[in-house]
This record gives structure tokens, sequence and C-alpha cells, in this order.
């Protein structure tokens, strides 16, 4: 009793901490920013990048941006490559030993991103410890230290012949976890890196039928395909038969909107749910506030933020604002700079700020999963509303879909067209249908703008997916678990041709 006691003292003492701090950088936005920045350029001044574009002699916010440009994954890669092959003092002192394997999701091609020891320290690791502190703070009466977690991450693996190693951002943070988080953490480490999705799935279960679980970390979508299995598997109506000490779920990677009313149907129980922010390029956020939808953006993670507007995408070289300077709600695609070696990246998200005093964001996109092919700029942001609206109002439960245009065609309007893999059906598809599309006007007055009276588009075209189609669909891809995510919207038909294809076929 005295040892919990003297633990929940230490653990107490690091919240108070931890939170006065966040105190300190919501209060002074601006200047820990600006710290950071300089203080990243001072490190890295004898790279190669730094040597290239004068690191050293940059004074002020303007010559930085004046000197470095803004650049994306393309641009920057051949310096990735140099470092991942074993170079030393390319784009970060020393050499850099992991690399996180992106998704993958807006091309074919998959990304390799730095893993710094400071990125892995002062960025994911430091994360995790505020995601606890923001949580305990916010409920003092938790359970977390008395209850395993339950994660669900990818696999790593060797890369080539030279001394790097690369894999899902989540396997990496796994392997370099200290022994202590793992005494409270299942399934164990071997199990979590196995890499054979379906083996990995049979395993993991097997190992976390008989813990007791107070919290669940993960991508909303694959830990429903494990809840679904562990259900399986015990043969319970609900996970809280299972573990009736659940109490969060803490969540990122894609939106939960869609998976919500899934959650509340397969726990059985009312628990809280935290949204966190992360990429492999950093973590951004976290949800500060319980039941909200929005998250704290996180400052002091050796993270330098930059903004552009939306409709500055396209010039070379775009106006971007920091924090000192952002709108509510504007969206922005966001531009960092990182203490993994990354320069005025374009990261390919968009988020829009809720709140400027602390600053607060929600992601809205993503600058290339969205339609605009008829100027009716429709983010993701949009959909999910739009999809909520639709569920409530016919019973319907979405478990997974994607979106594309249909091409004018001589007199025919375009329009479009949508798959949707339902887990619980509509009880009217045609007001599903309907609510759909008139919430999307409601939110999108572009849109709206191209839906009257059919002038630009015509109504959307809405397929119902057979139970499976995606799971199948990200297996044939090699897809299954970790990171990766369903397109949700694309200017193209690259996704949803071959989707139709395999639901028809």
């Amino acid at each position: 009793m005295a040892t919990k006691a003297l633990f929940n003292t230490v653990v107490n003492w690091f919240i108070r901490q931890r939170i006065d701090q966040m105190e300190h950088f919501i209060s002074e936005p601006a200047e820990t920013q600006q710290a950071i920045l300089f203080s990243q350029l001072f490190k890295a001044e004898d790279t190669l990048y730094g040597r290239q574009y004068g690191f050293r002699n940059i004074a002020s916010l303007e010559n930085f941006k004046e000197n470095v440009p803004v650049v994306h994954y393309e641009e920057f890669e051949p310096y990735i490559e140099r470092a991942r092959q074993g170079e030393s003092d390319i784009i970060w002192p020393g050499e850099i030993r992991q690399f996180a394997k992106s998704s993958g999701t807006t091309n074919a091609k998959s990304k390799f991103i730095p893993i710094t020891e400071e990125s892995l320290q002062d960025c994911h690791y430091k994360a995790g410890k505020d995601l606890i502190s923001i949580y305990a703070n916010n409920h003092p009466d938790n359970q977390l230290f008395s209850n395993k977690n339950l994660r669900l991450g990818g696999s790593a693996e060797p890369y080539e012949n030279f001394n790097t190693k690369y894999g899902d951002l989540s396997a990496i943070l796994i392997e370099n976890l200290p022994f202590w988080v793992e005494i409270t953490t299942v399934p164990s480490k071997k199990v979590s890196l196995m890499s054979e999705w379906e083996t990995k799935m049979k395993a993991i279960v097997s190992e976390v039928v008989h813990e007791n679980v107070g919290s669940l970390s993960g991508v909303p979508s694959w830990m429903m395909v494990l809840l679904q299995k562990v259900l399986a598997e015990t043969g319970k109506r609900n996970i809280s038969e299972v573990w009736p000490n659940l109490e969060v779920f803490f969540h990122g990677g894609i939106s939960f909107k869609p998976y919500r009313d899934q959650y509340t149907e397969v726990i059985g129980k009312k628990i809280n749910y935290y949204e966190i922010y992360n990429a492999s390029e950093g973590f951004f956020g976290i949800q500060d506030r319980s039941d909200s939808d929005e998250m704290l953006l996180m400052l002091d993670y050796g993270i330098f933020y930059e903004f552009v507007r939306l409709e500055d995408l396209g010039n070379p070289h775009p106006k971007t604002y920091t924090v000192a300077d952002v709108e509510l709600g504007v969206n922005y695609a966001m531009v960092i700079t990182t203490n993994g070696g990354l320069w005025r990246y374009m990261i390919g998200d968009t988020v829009y700020f809720t709140s400027l005093a602390p600053h607060r964001i929600r992601i809205s996109g993503r600058t290339k999963h969205f339609i605009n092919v008829f100027g009716e700029e429709l983010m993701i942001d949009n959909v999910e509303t739009a999809l909520e609206q639709a569920c409530l109002k016919t019973g319907a439960t979405v478990r997974d879909y994607t979106g594309a245009p249909v091409f004018m065609q001589g007199k025919e309007k375009g329009a479009h067209e949508w798959i949707f893999e339902f887990s619980k059906d509509p009880e009217d598809f045609s007001i599903f249908k309907e609510t759909f599309d008139n919430t999307l006007k409601t939110l999108n007055s572009d849109y709206e703008a191209k839906r009257y009276n059919n002038m630009t588009l015509r109504e959307p075209i809405i397929h119902k997916a057979r139970p499976e189609l995606f799971y199948d669909w990200m297996s044939s891809r090699g897809k299954l678990g970790g990171q990766n995510k369903v397109p949700r919207l694309s200017n193209d038909r690259q996704y949803i041709d071959p989707l139709l294809e395999m639901n028809h076929g």
C-alpha cells in the first residue's frame, strides 16, 4: 500500500509539472515556437542541408523563409535517401538509424521519414507522457496504472545492407520503449512486431483475452477489427464483458466520426475517447478536454509550424503563416520543421483553427485527398459531418468508404460517386442519400452552387459495398494493419474503380 501511495505521489507530481509547462507554451505560443526554430537551426548548421541553405547566417524568421524552400517529399527525398544509406550529417547531426515507412496512400510509392533520437524522445515519447498527463488531470479517479494498455502497432524490418531500419512508426516506438512501459502494456513486444497481419491478429487475441485491459491505443479501423475478433473468440456480447475496467480509447490516424457509433455498440458501455494527431513526421496535437473534437496544438515538441492557405498551394514559394498570425476557420496546409531533420516540409494534412488562445485545431483533410474537379472544394471534414447526419437520420453505421468524381461526358453532367460499406444498413436508403447530399450543401457553399438545379453536378451516385470489401481490397494491396488507411477522397478514380470492380466481381 505504501509503495502504491509513493508511486501515485510521484506520478501526480510529474503530471502537475507537465501541465504547468503546457500552460507556459499556451500563454507564450510565438516565443515558444521561435525558440524552437532557432535551436534547430543552430544544431543543424553544419549539416549538408544547413550549409546548402546558410543556416548559420539566418538571423530572423524572414531570413528563414527567404533562404529555405518549402518542400514536398519528392524534393526532399534525395537527402533522406543519403541518410538512409548511412551517411552522417545530411539533414541532422550524426547518423539517422531509423525511418518510419508511411502508409503511402497518396501514391504507390512509400515514403521514408527520418526518426532521430531527439524526435523519438522529445516529440513522440514526450507526447505519450503528455497524453497520460492530460487524461489523468481531467480524470483524477482514473485507474490507468492499475490496468493494462492494449496497443495495436505495425512491424519493422532491416533496410538493405545498411545499418538502418524502417517500419511503421508504431513499430519503431514499440521497439524502443523502456522496459517499465512493457510491464503495463499488451500484447508483448514480440507479438506486436510480427509482420504477417492475420497471424499477428490471432496471436494478439490469444494474449489479450485474459488480461485486465483498461485502455486502448491505435487506429480506429484496425482496432475495431481486433475487438470484433476478441468477441468472436470469447463469445461475449460486448467488450465490456471481456474487459469490465476499460475506461478510455486513445485514437488517431483517421477520423473517428464514422466509427463512434460502432464503438458504442461493440464496447457496450460509456467510456472516454481521446483523439491524438500523430504521423510519421511528428506528433502534433492532443485532445485536451473531455467530450471535445478539438486538439491542442503541442508547441514544445521540437517542431516549428507554418501554415499555407489552400489557394496558395500551387505557388512554388507560398506565403506561410505562423501561430502568431493564423486565423480562425481558415483551411491551412501544414508545413513543419522538426527535430527529425525535416525542413519546411509540406506534410500533406490540412487543418483549421477553432481557437487561438490556446491554439486548438481540427483536421480537415489531406492536400491530395479532396474532390475539386468542378470547383466544389470538397474536403474530408465536410464528408464525414454529412455522413454523421445521414447515419443519425437513418439509423445507419458506415464502416468504410471512398469517393471520386464522375467526369462530364458530352452533355451529361458530372457527379460524385461513392461506395459505402455499412455495418448497419440505413432504414431508408433514399433518405440516407438525400440527407448526405443536403448536408454537404449546407456545409460547403461551393458544392451547393455546383449542385444548384443540377447545373454542374447531378445528384451523387452511391453504391452499397459487400461485407469486407475494403478489408479485402487493402489485403490485396498488402496494406493491412499498422498506419495503413483507406483513401477517403480522390480527384481521380484510381481507388474507386478497383473497389467497384471487386464489389461487382
